[in-house]
């Protein structure tokens, strides 16, 4: 009888032990694939069992977390999800995260390793710190702003403080309300179908994921090449433009809109926006030198987060000289973001410097503590402090005796410079009328905003330049919001 349950007893250990080297087997060595399998619902139960941190504008949350007491137990919600969409994006128990509840996604649901006082124990536990916070640079009155004058239009608004890069505005038009997209119920599917057939496509972050051809507010960088190269060192010194202008080793005219530009002045082409001049100008300054200059201001660069991807806007390496004279009036390959574009004109009104921008103050735990801050930004001089100063002229010309005279703000200096760019078939399309520029108020010691305005398929009388008229108002309350605050 001893001996039968010495056996037993044997086979029992053994039976143990065959578990414990299968918990083991389990736990450790397959606990990837089995954590990242479809069919394991724990981390999708974890992530929405507690409410998701928030994100902050001018010191207030724009979203908010519902119980809605189901196994997915908390959903987002968003107050004025129209008006921050483009800061935010959503996060969809059904669709996941975009832009800022994607990029910051870590300390908003939780699971970033600085939010664990105890990072072993929360290991064991499998538990989750509440979600941190993410303070954006966003200014509420700006963004109201830049909202309210895009209404009922297709476009966007970029809005940069050029000393520092903080962006203060991002809109879209049109927008939709990210709340729509929170649940997972049918009601949500629709919601997404619908937003995704609409032909305005909502859901495009018009501000940093859309490149359009910038027109002649990439004059700006065609200038700031041209009198960093020396080929003009006297803005009011005739140039040598013949008005129609053939374009190099082509047959084709490039004319203007309006009269005046034979041989005009780099103050005076600027100021009523010569097609003839700056297209000359390109040329002169030669394809390696525009092509600096241009990936100065940040063309080109295929890296740009803000902490979420910006399109590349691009300026053409490899041209020929009637292409580089295009290329050099914002048309044939040239294309901007409505970020990028802002980023220009806070490079001419902080001295040539130009401020990495940036969407994300700091990061913070639930409580309060800093998790991470933005500190400070990288920084290249784009121009030479001369060429800056001859730039922040030229811009404050438009504006004062131009054709930005919309954007004007009284006690304030405000430079500027209208575009209006060419596009569809043919270039039959109805122009994108642009805007760009940059305020300082009299008591202030620098300029504290620079703006980026396109509106699509503006109402535009061929014979104007619409930028003045459809873009620089919106561009005037924007700068005047911040202006103000």
């Amino acid at each position: 009888m001893t001996r039968y349950i010495r056996h037993a007893a044997v086979f029992c250990v053994l039976l143990l032990a065959a578990l414990l080297v299968n918990a083991l087997r389990v736990q450790v060595f397959q606990a990837g694939p089995y954590d990242g399998s479809t069919a394991n619902r724990r981390a999708t139960i974890a992530r929405y069992g507690q409410p998701r941190g928030d994100i902050l504008v001018g010191g207030r949350p724009v979203t908010g977390s519902r119980d809605t007491r189901e196994q997915l137990r908390y959903e987002r919600t968003y107050s004025d999800g129209p008006l921050y969409a483009p800061v935010t994006g959503f996060a969809s128990q059904e669709y996941g995260t975009t832009l800022l509840e994607h990029a910051e996604d870590g300390v908003l649901a939780g699971t970033d390793p600085l939010l664990a006082p105890f990072p072993l124990w929360s290991d064991l536990t499998r538990g989750l710190p509440p979600g941190g916070k993410v303070v954006t640079t966003i200014d509420p009155a700006a963004q109201r702003a830049a909202y309210a004058g895009l209404a009922g239009r297709k476009g966007a608004v970029a809005a940069i403080e050029p000393s520092t890069g903080r962006i203060l505005a991002l809109v879209s038009a049109p927008s939709y309300d990210p709340a729509e997209l929170s649940g997972n119920r049918q009601a949500t599917k629709a919601a997404w179908e619908r937003l995704n057939r609409d032909p305005d496509k909502p859901m495009l972050n018009r501000a940093v994921r859309q490149t359009y051809p910038p027109g002649s507010t990439f004059k700006v960088v065609t200038a700031a090449a041209a009198l960093d190269a020396g080929v003009v060192t006297d803005m009011d010194e005739s140039t040598d433009s013949p008005d129609p202008y053939t374009l190099p080793g082509t047959r084709t005219w490039l004319t203007n809109e309006g009269d005046g530009c034979q041989d005009a002045p780099l103050r005076e082409a600027f100021k009523w926006s010569c097609n003839t001049v700056f297209a000359k100008l390109g040329v002169d300054v030669g394809a390696r030198d525009m092509v600096a200059t241009a990936q100065a201001f940040g063309f080109n660069d295929t890296g740009l987060r803000i902490p979420f991807s910006a399109s590349t806007s691009t300026f053409d390496t490899s041209v020929d000289r009637a292409q580089l004279a295009l290329s050099s009036i914002g048309q044939y390959n040239t294309r901007a973001t409505p970020l990028q574009m802002a980023m220009v004109a806070a490079a001419v009104a902080n001295g040539g410097l130009l401020r990495s921008p940036y969407l994300v103050e700091r990061t913070t735990s639930r409580g309060g503590g800093t998790v991470a801050s933005a500190g400070s930004r990288p920084a290249r001089q784009v121009m030479q402090p001369s060429t800056a100063v001859q730039m922040r002229e030229l811009m404050t010309d438009v504006v004062e005796d131009g054709t930005g005279t919309n954007a004007a703000i009284p006690g304030a200096t405000v430079g500027g410079k209208t575009g209006t760019a060419q596009h569809g078939l043919g270039n039959s399309g109805i122009p994108y009328a642009w805007f760009v520029s940059w305020a300082q108020g009299d008591r202030d010691p620098e300029p504290k905003v620079a703006v980026a305005v396109v509106v699509e398929d503006a109402s535009a009388n061929r014979g104007e330049i619409s930028g003045g008229g459809d873009a620089a108002p919106i561009a005037r309350e924007v700068m005047r919001a911040v202006l103000s605050g």
